[in-house]
């Protein structure tokens, strides 16, 4: 039965128990290739994976999230069950709820890029749905119900020239005592923060990563307190399809309360806008964990050199192949199912450049990716934003896509905290980037409602430390300091650090309304 209040399914999606799996009871046959992942069939599921390199492909099933071992396995012989480089079949006797992974083997000769482990369970890359923790070998796929109904939800569908973006953390948003909402540091608490979202104006909540990730991936620690750190932002991504199970308020019900949660943001008239990573992935380096892609087909998803190590745009260690057509392919499926059934309204592409590089690294023009997403019929009424850099020097801001892409004009948030920090020499630069930044976007036959403006972001500094510090001091995250940019054209009003002399902290006030007015 639908929740008639907010548009929303309210059956369980996925569900918290899973269920036991009987391996006497299961019975499997061919099946289609396509759509890839795992999808409920009747008396059973269709479980399809796509490697082209692999030679032996296993399907693991599980009875418990903690396992190490399946409770069942079946290994597809690829005389009946492959097609192409798709390996498919039905399983009957499983359903809803059914842990499972993929085991795949083949050429180990890293040189060539081939870096097959049989014994690594794999997580399906179209998994709509996570369980377990990834960097400690418990993470399984989940099979949910595909089912997805959205009778009354209305989409805002704010034009960009009027759109007010608010970015921010779903968790960080709500988790502090502070907040005083239910469900703090879910979808759900989120929802309680509408009011307060309404009363700043703001049309559009832009959510860091939501997708699932590795929280425990960090081997470090506060070196001051010794405490154990963890990767809040989420930048780190492993389950592109999937919103993941930490932000839920019930185990289990991370597609259901984030359907809630866009749909009474839509209620309210606010739009729903998602960071995604589609640079690189939890898996890093070489010296990193094979939990997905490069267990499947690593030289397919990923860009390496000559000798099969991994080229790093990224700056994390490795970077998707964006530009191959299987992994083109897998973006635009992953963001239609965003749109279609989770009801999102658009995209912030984190370091986007990295869309616009060749399989050798180069960046070329015309990138298909970036073509065929401005192009895609499902995605025509979204709205696409490009971070247009990544960390291998590239910088587009002003020449990024078509009209169909708007950019985070780094450059208006640059001579903005130039001016108000008084520096001499940038009124000319400061005029044009409140004037629409004509000299980014004319030439090309754009309009300023291409540049997304903005003074702060989840990079760098905080409106408050843009005032109150000179320097960066990033001393507690355990990398010494050294991460992040050196430069962050700030001003700390006379004294470095917190203070409290009357006169600076009014001055601090001044500077930040100041910001917030440009």
């Amino acid at each position: 039965m639908r929740e008639k209040r907010s548009g929303a399914p309210r059956r369980r999606d996925p569900q918290a128990a899973t269920v036991r799996i009987e391996p006497s009871e299961l019975t499997i046959a061919p099946s289609l290739a396509l759509p890839l992942g795992s999808h409920l069939r009747g008396t059973g599921v269709r479980f399809s994976l796509v490697s082209r390199h692999a030679t032996r492909v296993w399907i693991a099933l599980f009875n418990r999230v903690e396992d190490t071992e399946p409770v069942h396995e079946i290994e597809l012989d690829p005389a009946i069950y492959r097609q192409g480089d798709a390996w498919s079949v039905f399983v009957r006797g499983v359903g809803a709820g059914a842990l499972y992974a993929f085991r795949c083997d083949g050429s180990d000769a890293a040189a060539q890029g081939f870096r097959y482990d049989p014994s690594r369970y794999l997580l399906d890359p179209y998994a709509r749905a996570i369980v377990g923790e990834p960097h400690r070998g418990t993470a399984k796929s989940l099979v949910v119900e595909n089912d997805h109904y959205w009778h009354e939800d209305v989409r805002p569908r704010t034009p960009v020239n009027e759109s007010i973006i608010y970015e921010t953390h779903v968790r960080g948003f709500t988790i502090h005592p502070s907040s005083q909402v239910e469900h703090a540091g879910t979808f759900r608490g989120l929802i309680h923060k509408i009011p307060y979202l309404k009363e700043l104006g703001v049309t559009a909540v832009e959510l860091l990563p939501v997708q699932e990730f590795g929280e425990d991936e960090l081997d470090r620690s506060n070196p001051a307190t010794g405490e154990v750190l963890r990767n809040y932002w989420g930048y780190s991504p492993i389950g592109f399809f999937a919103p993941t199970g930490r932000y839920a308020s019930e185990q289990g019900e991370q597609i259901t309360e984030f359907r809630e949660m866009v749909a009474e943001l839509h209620r309210a008239g606010i739009e729903v806008i998602l960071d995604v990573v589609f640079n690189h992935t939890a898996e890093g380096n070489h010296q990193g964990p094979t939990l997905c892609f490069r267990g499947i087909d690593n030289p397919i998803y990923y860009l390496l050199d000559d000798q099969g190590a991994y080229l790093n745009f990224s700056g994390c260690g490795n970077t998707l192949n964006c530009n191959h057509p299987m992994v083109r392919e897998f973006i635009q499926e992953c963001l239609r199912y965003w749109v279609t059934s989770m009801h999102v309204d658009g995209f912030r592409f984190d370091l986007a450049s990295v869309l616009g590089r060749d399989r050798k690294g180069n960046i070329i023009q015309n990138a298909p990716i970036i073509e065929g997403l401005a192009e895609d019929p499902v995605l025509r009424d979204t709205k696409l934003i490009a971070e247009a850099w990544d960390a291998g020097g590239a910088y587009q801001v002003g020449s990024f896509g078509d009209a169909r892409w708007a950019e985070w004009n780094g450059r208006y948030r640059d001579d903005v905290r130039r001016f108000w920090r008084g520096d001499t020499g940038v009124r000319g630069a400061f005029a044009t980037r409140i004037t629409g930044s004509s000299d980014l976007y004319q030439w090309a036959g754009r309009s300023p409602c291409h540049s997304i403006n903005f003074v702060t972001a989840h990079d760098g500094f905080t409106l408050r430390d843009l005032v109150t510090y000179t320097r960066k001091r990033n001393e507690a995250n355990g990398e010494g300091n050294h991460d992040g940019s050196d430069d962050d054209l700030s001003w700390n009003c006379g004294v470095e650090g917190e203070t409290t002399d009357p006169e600076v902290n009014a001055l601090r006030q001044r500077m930040q309304k100041n910001f917030l007015a440009t």
